[in-house]
């Protein structure tokens, strides 16, 4: 029986992180190339595309359960499920013969290569394409998954720091910068859009795999943009903090006073484990220096707790850390212990239950600050960009400046009535750890 590819339903579960989310968003984009029905009712898809992340064995785990879950739609409409990402990336070796209820397998880069690989599996066969398409061009087209208002561009591929704990290096490759003249036509091509975030493995790395350091050049390109309205930067990596980005972003009224610095420690001989080129103090003068030169300024980190041989000591002055520091956000992690990383064999295993306390104590520690941080904005009236309606809730939720989507706190109000990535002024009332409350009103304009 002839497989018509344009007549068939697509159907995507998206995992992971944004930069993994920008790699679904390509394949979206191919599929709408090809004239071809995206639903959002994984009941009604022909063909599932489990976009996957590989980053932890949590993530793996999760990853696999998903793909056994919609194997169970073949009851259905389902006819054939295409693994993509990081998972197939990795461990295609292991993968391919094991995993028999996927049809197709990708890896980050192969978009070009889906309508290719189904037309094998419409034609019996199980096809491994992973590593077939080509790994350094930036996508030829996209079909964003966000609200309209905010979209992510990854302007790099791969990651060339080689934490002891982290298996980016060997999932996605050494770090690759894409071209500056593709990127900007890229974010010209994503429409009116009122928050474009920067992101890549580590963002402040940009231009250098090529010589010569360009993030800040890429910055002034983009902020020149009609379409853009703002820009927020993702992932940048303190000891690659200089002069240049913090003039760029006081230049620049585009570029939100906003910067997420994976920190991942506090303390010096951990971080000298972790394979990280900063000290404790090297940090807090970057964060009192930011402030000072940049006062409005938002600074997001995360932290790794647990880490082989972490004392109570250290733990201890992690959070001492957190309170000195003052960090508006932040996001804590339990160590993973991950094969083929350095870290993997290191003495000083630390049990799950400590792992698990040390990042309950540690989010409390941050609780603290952050509320106060909050306290300031009670009674005044701020700039929200609406994200939605919170049906739980029942309240509208947005974000302030100092908050990036899905990862940092919101701001819900009520009103009247308010259009999705409209910015609209809301009078703040109260504040929990996380969150402001408030009101829109007209008369708050």
């Amino acid at each position: 029986m002839k497989h018509k590819l344009t007549d068939k339903t697509f159907g995507m579960i998206m995992l992971g992180c944004d930069k993994n989310r920008v790699d679904g968003e390509r394949l979206l984009g191919e599929i709408r190339s090809r004239g071809c029905k995206i639903t959002n009712d994984l009941y009604d898809a022909q063909i599932l595309i489990v976009n996957t992340c590989a980053f932890l064995n949590a993530a793996r785990k999760e990853a696999i359960d998903t793909i056994l879950e919609g194997d169970a739609l073949r009851k259905g409409k389902l006819e054939k499920i295409v693994v993509s990402g990081c998972l197939p990336q990795k461990f295609i070796g292991e993968l391919y013969p094991a995993l028999t209820e996927a049809d197709v397998f990708l890896g980050i880069s192969d978009a070009e290569e889906l309508f290719p690989a189904l037309e094998r599996a419409y034609s019996g066969e199980r096809v491994n394409a992973v590593g077939c398409g080509n790994q350094t061009e930036t996508p030829k087209t996209r079909l964003v998954s966000t609200p309209a208002h905010y979209k992510y561009l990854k302007i790099a591929e791969g990651c060339s720091n080689h934490c002891t704990y982290c298996l980016i290096p060997k999932i996605r490759g050494r770090y690759v910068s894409y071209p500056i003249d593709d990127l900007v036509k890229e974010a010209e091509l994503l429409g009116k859009t009122q928050e474009l975030l920067l992101v890549a493995q580590d963002v402040s790395r940009y231009g250098e795999d090529q010589g010569e350091n360009k993030l800040t050049e890429l910055l002034c390109r983009l902020s020149a943009l009609d379409n853009i309205a703002h820009i927020r930067l993702l992932y940048c990596y303190p000891e690659k903090i200089g002069n240049g980005l913090i003039d760029c972003i006081k230049a620049h009224e585009k570029i939100l006073p906003y910067l997420d610095i994976p920190m991942q420690h506090s303390e010096d001989r951990i971080l000298k484990l972790m394979g990280r080129k900063g000290t404790r103090k090297e940090y807090l003068e970057l964060i009192q220096r930011l402030k000072a030169e940049i006062p409005k300024i938002a600074i997001r980190s995360t932290f790794i707790s647990g880490f082989p041989s972490e004392t109570e000591e250290e733990h201890e002055g992690l959070k001492s850390f957190l309170k000195e520091a003052k960090l508006n956000n932040c996001g804590f992690f339990a160590y993973s212990r991950e094969k083929e990383t350095p870290a993997y064999q290191m003495q000083g295993q630390i049990l799950a239950s400590v792992k698990r306390r040390r990042v309950k104590e540690l989010y409390a520690a941050q609780a603290e600050v952050s509320r106060e941080n909050l306290k300031q904005y009670v009674g005044k009236t701020i700039n929200v960009v609406l994200d939605g309606f919170d049906e739980e809730k029942g309240l509208f939720a947005g974000r302030a400046y100092f908050q990036a989507p899905e990862i940092d706190g919101a701001v819900y109000f009520s009103a009247a009535s308010a259009a999705v990535g409209e910015i609209l002024p809301v009078k703040i009332g109260r504040t929990d750890e996380y969150d402001l409350y408030g009101t829109y009103e007209e008369e708050n304009k």
